[in-house]
């Protein structure tokens, strides 16, 4: 994938339809122009961003350095993602200031395709380190290592020699009232291998926050899922109070794992970070998994590592 970078600018009167006033966006990939126009309202008068994708998990990333809170609006962001009338991406990510006090470097906030903020997110997280060493001239430093503030707490991520880059994703959560879900625990204090019906059909979760919620579902055959069914129907099930990220996983063997993810906010992708930590965890505490393995998602394959130490470490590339 290419260099990205765009404007969106207020044009014109209101629409007719919605009352509301349209927008253009104009899009610059690799000196090429093109023009796309949404009803949605209120942008501000610019905003530039680059186009990144993470095992084609794509966001849009924004110099967001000069201000404290976000240049657009949730619902701003949800009109850039449309991929019929706007850029189109699962969600928008900001670079800020660091919190007072924190000794970070950065910031990073998301707002997703559909409006709502997650915690963190671990494929956004590497494009917002590369991100990051490309505002600062320092993409082609190797080594390169940022703590960035989240709504999950500090995440580590370093660019490696390989390009790819590898994050401290911290201590999974466990509890299952700090998932949040509404399942029991186990002996072992955890939601794991829970019955849950959904849909008419049982199923058996394992429930593991990565700073947002996630429940793992392990299957016999990922071909077999219908994903757009079930997906939704996982996501706003009364069991999980702040919705859930849903990975339906197959074990291909005890280092190689395959995944697929209904991610709460943007339905399916392509891949999702912290949902391969999550059913990391979750194969190693159900003894299908060694603590180390390759998972693979329909965008391609991360390393997850769940350290003896308790950390949860993450590999993988990203793509302007």
């Amino acid at each position: 994938a290419g260099r990205r970078r765009a404007c969106v600018a207020p044009l014109g009167a209101p629409s007719r339809a919605s009352g509301l006033l349209p927008l253009a966006f104009l899009v610059l990939v690799g000196g090429a122009r093109a023009l796309a126009v949404s009803s949605r309202a209120g942008a501000p008068p610019s905003v530039s961003f680059t186009k990144f994708q993470g095992l084609g998990n794509d966001f849009l990333l924004v110099d967001n350095r000069g201000a404290a809170a976000p240049v657009l609006t949730p619902p701003q962001a949800a009109a850039l993602c449309d991929r019929h009338f706007g850029v189109g991406a699962d969600g928008v990510i900001f670079l800020l200031p660091p919190g007072e006090g924190t000794g970070n470097d950065y910031t990073m906030r998301i707002y997703n395709s559909d409006s709502s903020e997650p915690e963190m997110c671990g494929n956004g997280v590497r494009l917002a380190a590369m991100f990051a060493s490309e505002l600062e001239g320092r993409e082609d430093e190797p080594g390169v290592q940022y703590k960035f503030d989240t709504l999950a707490g500090t995440i580590v991520p370093r660019i490696m020699d390989d390009g790819r880059v590898r994050v401290d994703m911290g201590k999974p959560v466990l509890d299952p009232k700090l998932v949040p879900t509404t399942l029991p625990a186990t002996e072992n204090g955890v939601a794991q291998e829970v019955p849950l019906e959904v849909g008419g059909k049982q199923y058996h979760v394992t429930c593991v926050s990565m700073g947002n919620p996630h429940a793992v579902v392990f299957v016999d055959d990922l071909d077999e899922l219908d994903l757009h069914t079930v997906g939704p129907m996982f996501e706003n099930h009364p069991a999980f109070p702040e919705r859930i990220n849903t990975e339906f996983v197959q074990v291909l063997s005890p280092t190689h794992l395959r995944m697929k993810v209904w991610e709460r906010g943007a339905g399916p992708t392509l891949a999702c970070g912290t949902g391969a930590c999550a059913l990391l965890v979750a194969a190693s505490l159900t003894g299908r998994s060694e603590r180390r393995a390759v998972v693979s998602l329909p965008g391609g394959d991360l390393d997850i590592e769940w350290e003896e130490g308790g950390h949860v470490m993450m590999t993988g590339p990203g793509v302007r």
